[in-house]
Formats: structure tokens, C-alpha cells, sequence
């Protein structure tokens, strides 16, 4: 049924574009799949040291330099959306020489502007994943060969380990072979200004990311090794100014798997330096410029672990901890930027039947300025889930 409605729909959008050739060729040569999810959430949230403003994408999942610090206590504010709900639509075509060719195309709502909460609470669609896959290869838009998606916890929350995960989608072309991941991916460099301020987005790389991932694989599960080499690099000669500076940027992650019985660990701890964008959501960014315009790579480090137990064949729950830690030169970055963030959290959840699953789940969150500036968050999460 699947395949015969995305057959009828993908032939409505081209219009008199196909001839009935074009049809008999699509029915015969290629196989439709749509899938995705339906996601309604309840949070309510608490933070000792400040607020996050109305429609803030903070307020609709966690995002560790987000977290308030130095300000007021205020009351609890809930907010309620279905902005994670997915839809993916995937094809595999049978070609004349016998291979096959794979697409995937997926969006939601997560993180899009132009909607708010007063009347319709629409938001606009974003691509998550756009790619195709031929043999070996891999090309177009989705998660960095850096990061190891299968360690990321069972969470309500929109990614869980935050914190302590690197977390990046992005154009690339990777090769892969056995256990053996190699990929060139869109770069890009965030930059703290001298002495601190607002972030630097430059956009000013000529090469690729390079990013490699082996992955040993075992009954017991798995444990996968990867590494980051990239270039950052800034140039403004613009309105008198006269910078050209680049640096190299390296990183390590050693992520694992682990099965006890029905339950399992999952463990991510990544280290390196000037990582910035890749870890915690870009807490801290890769770079600062000291007083020559030169840039500085910043040092940072990131650790997870969250455990799932099922109690039964419907319950079950995680208990996941995370920590994201940088090393600033605090008389070049200046005081207002992140030194430490962590946050710990608990669900359980339940499935009357694989496709539908209600939960709910605590989360504390804390984060630490370089001058000593503080503030946490409790949140509090109810989910209703429909997968497809």
C-alpha cells in the first residue's frame, strides 16, 4: 500500500512530465517507502537563574549553552508542540546493470523559524536527511562519519546526551568498506571575537572536513573508534579590516555499544582541540582570535553514558548522564563563555504495542560560565508517540 500511494503521488507532483513509459519504468524499476512518526510533548521547565524568551528553540529541547545563568528565578513555564514529528520517505531503484541506487529524503519541524505560539503554531518543514547511496558511496546530506548515532540514548528529549555527544548533519561523501567509514564533509568555523561577544560565523573554509570511523562489531555489541582533522579559518577585509588566518583542528571519539540481555550501555567520550561546532550543540565555539587576528584553537572534551533497562516487554526506562568541559584562555575569550555543562536524566517509558509509545522523563541541567556564573534547570517531559 506504501509503495502504491507513493507511486500515485510522486506521478501527480510531476504532472504531464512523465509520459506512460515513465510510469510503467517507475512501478517496475523502483520500490517506495514512507515512514516517519507522529510526536506530541508537554515540557515544563524550571531555571534558578533566569528565563528563556517565548519561542527560544531552548524551550522546545535542551541545549546546554542555553541554560540561564546570573539572572532571576522565575516561575515554571510549560510549553506543548509536535514539532518532532517526522516524516522519511525512501525509494531503491534497480538499474540496467544490476546494482541498485538508494535515496532517502527526511524532514520535521524541530528547529525552524516563522511560527510562535499564539494562534496556529505552525512551523515551517526542515531537511534533515537528503542522500543517496550507490555501492561503496555514499552522498548528500546526514549524519557526520564523527558521530555514532547508534550511542545516542533513548531519550524524550530531542537528542538526550547533549551534553556529551558530538552531534552534526551535513553534506558529505563517504566511502565506506567493512567497518571502515572515510568521508569529506562540508566545513564551517565559529569563532569567539578577542575578549569576548557575539559569535563569528565565517564561513571562510577552502577544504573539506575530513572525518574517519572504524567500527568493531560483536555479539555483545560494539565499540567504534573515529577521528576529525579540519581547518579553521577566518578572513574579513572588510570595512578596514585586514585578517587572514586559518589553524588545524583535530579531534578523537571512542563510542561503545554494550548488551546485557534485553538491556544496554551506551557510552560516548569524545576529546580534541578546536572541535567547536561538533560538540554540545556548539557550547563553545572552535577558535578565538587573540590580539594579532591569529586564531586560537580552543580545547574541549565531551562524556556520556546512559543505561536502558526494560523492565518488561512494554516498560522500560534510561538513566543517562552527560558532561561537556572546555579549556579557554579566559584573557582571550573574556568570562562569559561556557567552562562547564552537565545534565542528568530518567524516563520511563511505555508501548502497548511497538508503534505507539507514551512517556515520561526528568532532566537537570547545569551550566558554568568562565567567571564563575551559574544556573540549572529542571525540566519535566510527557510524550505521545505514533511511529509509521
Amino acid at each position: 500500500m506504501k509503495n502504491k500511494l507513493a507511486t500515485v503521488l510522486i506521478i501527480a507532483l510531476s504532472g504531464t512530465s512523465f509520459s506512460h513509459t515513465s510510469h510503467a519504468d517507475v512501478l517496475d524499476k523502483t520500490s517506495f517507502k514512507f515512514s516517519g512518526f507522529i510526536k506530541v510533548d508537554g515540557i515544563l521547565s524550571q531555571y534558578s537563574d533566569g528565563t528563556i524568551a517565548s519561542g527560544n528553540i531552548g524551550r522546545d529541547f535542551y541545549i546546554p549553552s542555553l541554560t540561564p545563568v546570573g539572572g532571576e528565578e522565575e516561575g515554571a513555564q510549560l510549553d506543548a508542540h509536535a514539532r518532532q514529528s517526522r516524516f522519511r520517505f525512501s525509494t531503491d531503484t534497480k538499474l540496467g546493470n544490476g546494482d541498485t541506487v538508494s535515496g532517502v529524503l527526511e524532514f520535521d519541524f524541530q528547529a525552524t523559524p516563522n511560527g510562535d505560539e499564539r494562534i496556529s503554531n505552525s512551523y515551517t518543514p526542515r531537511v534533515r536527511h537528503a542522500f543517496l547511496k550507490y555501492k561503496n558511496w555514499l552522498v548528500g546530506q546526514t549524519w557526520s562519519t564523527f558521530q555514532d548515532v547508534r550511542t545516542l540514548p533513548e531519550s524524550l528529549d530531542f537528542i538526550g546526551a547533549t551534553d556529551g555527544t558530538v552531534f552534526a548533519r551535513q553534506a558529505l561523501i563517504r566511502y565506506s568498506q567493512g567497518g571502515f567509514d572515510i568521508s569529506l564533509e562540508n566545513p564551517e568555523t565559529t569563532i569567539t571575537p578577542f575578549g569576548g561577544g557575539s559569535r563569528i560565523v565565517a564561513d571562510d573554509n577552502a577544504v573539506p572536513d575530513l572525518a574517519l570511523r572504524y567500527t568493531f562489531k560483536q555479539d555483545w555489541g560494539h565499540i567504534a573508534i573515529a577521528g576529525l582533522v579540519r581547518q579553521l579559518s577566518y578572513e574579513n577585509k572588510q570595512g578596514g579590516s585586514d585578517i587572514d588566518t586559518s589553524t588545524t583542528s583535530t579531534g578523537i571519539s571512542v563510542t561503545s555499544k554494550i548488551k546485557f540481555g534485553q538491556d544496554d550501555l551506551r557510552l560516548m567520550a569524545t576529546t580534541g582541540k578546536g572541535l567547536g561546532r561538533y560538540l554540545a550543540l556548539n557550547a563553545v565555539n572552535g577558535a578565538v582570535l587573540d590580539v594579532n587576528n591569529e586564531l586560537q584553537s580552543i580545547d574541549s572534551y565531551a562524556i556520556s553514558a546512559a543505561y536502558r533497562h526494560l523492565w518488561d516487554s512494554q516498560w522500560r526506562s534510561t538513566l543517562g548522564y552527560s558532561i561537556f568541559s572546555a579549556d579557554n584562555d579566559i584573557t582571550l575569550t573574556g568570562g562569559s563563555v561556557a567552562k562547564e555543562t552537565y545534565s542528568v536524566r530518567a524516563n520511563l517509558l511505555y508501548s502497548p504495542s511497538p508503534e505507539l509509545t507514551f512517556g515520561g522523563e526528568y532532566s537537570y541541567a547545569k551550566q558554568t560560565k568562565e567567571n564563575d556564573l551559574d544556573g540549572d534547570m529542571s525540566r519535566l517531559q510527557f510524550s505521545a508517540k505514533y511511529a509509521f
